[in-house]
């Protein structure tokens, strides 16, 4: 939010004024400008021409519109309208790792392909005037960031062009029957209401283990190989990175990736994966330099509405 949105739109500081009209005004156009500038600049690091992109998945809580905003991704970046596109739409938090699940299968199966995994978020779909009676609101307005990010994911890298950073392995999802109301979410004629249960933080402490479990056993790593590995972990706020690195024993280099997303952008919902990861590659060439030790294996987690975990399996492929 910000003073010219709200002189422009004076009605959103009123409360229980509808206003769902006007912010999707706002949100339609914002998400579609951050996804375009996030794409370009991953294509340009990428190296290769945009007509090589064979496939786009796109991902945003923060636009309601047909066509979405896959269609205006397309065609503000020039995309071949041969560019076959799925939206994953309203996954919250999860939906970054989401995207990167689908992006993969698409891969995986289709020789050849380029996928395109786009984010794009803002907050104001969610905006609430300042009340005495809400002050938890207050948490949310500093917590939650607005922003776009994306990746380019394929098979069989072309070798003198294109430099893979993680290998994506084996990913897997998995829903916590009786949780669908810990993470509520209601479109309204205000807007997006969204409610976080206090609770959270202790569900996802409770069955991070098993569920990561599930991916390790792939390698045939255990509870005592947690700090071996890399984590890239969506950063839903200090309390679940606290208690992520409790529970696990983890030590605190283990999730500063993460902890340095969430100063920097805020929880970005699905966007903040990328910047984990574009963090941890970061972290990648300093221990290079340094001549350390890097991880052959880690994992990618995110948590979402559900509640649904989203876990990948990835490889570091330059160790």
């Amino acid at each position: 939010m910000s003073e010219e949105i709200l002189k422009k739109y004076p009605e959103l500081a009123i409360e229980g004024h509808p206003t769902v009209t006007q912010r999707l005004d706002i949100c339609n156009k914002a998400v579609t400008q951050m996804a375009i500038e996030a794409s370009q600049s991953c294509i340009k690091q990428w190296g290769r021409s945009t007509s090589d992109i064979t496939h786009l998945v796109y991902v945003s809580s923060s636009e309601a519109r047909l066509p979405g905003g896959d269609l205006y991704l397309a065609k503000g970046l020039g995309l071949r309208p041969e560019t076959q596109r799925v939206t994953l739409y309203f996954a919250g938090c999860s939906g970054g790792v989401a995207g990167l699940r689908v992006a993969k299968d698409i891969a995986e199966n289709n020789p050849g392909s380029r996928v395109l995994l786009a984010t794009s978020e803002t907050t104001i779909i969610g905006f609430k005037p300042p009340s005495a009676d809400r002050p938890y609101d207050l948490v949310g307005v500093a917590l939650f960031g607005d922003g776009a990010g994306a990746m380019i994911i394929g098979s069989d890298p072309v070798s003198a062009i294109e430099r893979p950073l993680f290998e994506l392995h084996t990913a897997i999802q998995h829903f916590l029957p009786d949780t669908e109301k810990i993470i509520d979410g209601r479109l309204t004629e205000e807007g997006i209401s969204f409610k976080l249960a206090r609770e959270l933080p202790q569900i996802i402490e409770d069955h991070i283990e098993e569920f990561c479990s599930k991916l390790m056993e792939i390698v045939g790593y255990c509870e005592e190989d947690y700090n071996k590995m890399f984590w890239a972990v969506h950063p839903g706020g200090p309390a679940i990175l606290n208690r992520l690195e409790k529970k696990l024993d983890l030590v605190p280099e283990k999730l500063s990736a993460s902890r340095r997303a969430l100063a920097d952008y805020g929880n970005a919902s699905s966007n903040t994966i990328v910047y984990v990861l574009e963090y941890m590659l970061e972290e990648k060439k300093k221990m290079k330099e340094e001549g350390r030790e890097d991880s052959e294996w880690g994992l990618v987690l995110a948590f979402g509405p559900g509640v649904t975990f989203e876990g990948i399996l990835a490889r570091n492929p330059s160790v």
